[in-house]
């Protein structure tokens, strides 16, 4: 998918591994860190894992995962737990120099249709502590709706929980 600006959004390469991996490291702590291997394995296990482009180089993606996975993830483990069949979002990086260029949007615009063929709701969860108030807004305007939230036991960590119909 182009949208006239030299952008396009395409499914995951090989190729792309390498500025991926740069790229999740670089949106630590609002993504866990990943090992190069831990995240090629992570995207085999994607249905539909997409890259955000400009001249062919990646600018950020977004990684999904559907339910029934054996994945060591307590957000999984959260939304799991509640719903029977879902589509996930496990992390959505930007480079840091592209943000707030709409590329996130051209992402999940680029997904919703390709999910709905698979599942009828997504799921995901965005920082609270840490705070990301920037990702809570821009999922909020995008149609998710928040339906929980975690606490680590020391409230070190929260993440809310946001759902969105896919159909």
């Amino acid at each position: 998918m182009a949208d006239g600006t030299g952008l396009t959004v395409g499914a995951y390469e090989p190729a792309d591994l390498e500025t991926l991996h740069r790229i999740n490291e670089a949106a630590v702590p609002f993504v866990n860190s990943l090992t190069r291997d831990e995240l090629s394995e992570l995207i085999a296990t994607s249905p539909i894992t997409l890259v955000v482009r400009e001249e062919g180089q990646p600018l950020g993606f977004v990684l999904t995962l559907l339910d029934g996975l054996d994945y060591d993830s307590l957000n999984y483990a959260w939304v799991s737990s509640r719903y029977p069949a879902f589509s996930y979002v496990d992390r959505v990086a930007i480079d840091e120099a592209a943000r707030g260029r709409g590329l996130g949007r051209m992402l999940y615009d680029a997904l919703f249709p390709k999910l709905g063929d698979v599942r009828d709701k997504l799921l995901l969860e965005v920082n609270l502590e840490p705070p990301n108030p920037a990702s809570h807004a821009f999922h909020a305007a995008m149609g998710f709706e928040r339906v929980g939230e975690r606490w680590s036991a020391d409230r070190a960590k929260g993440v809310a929980y946001y759902c969105r119909p896919l159909s």
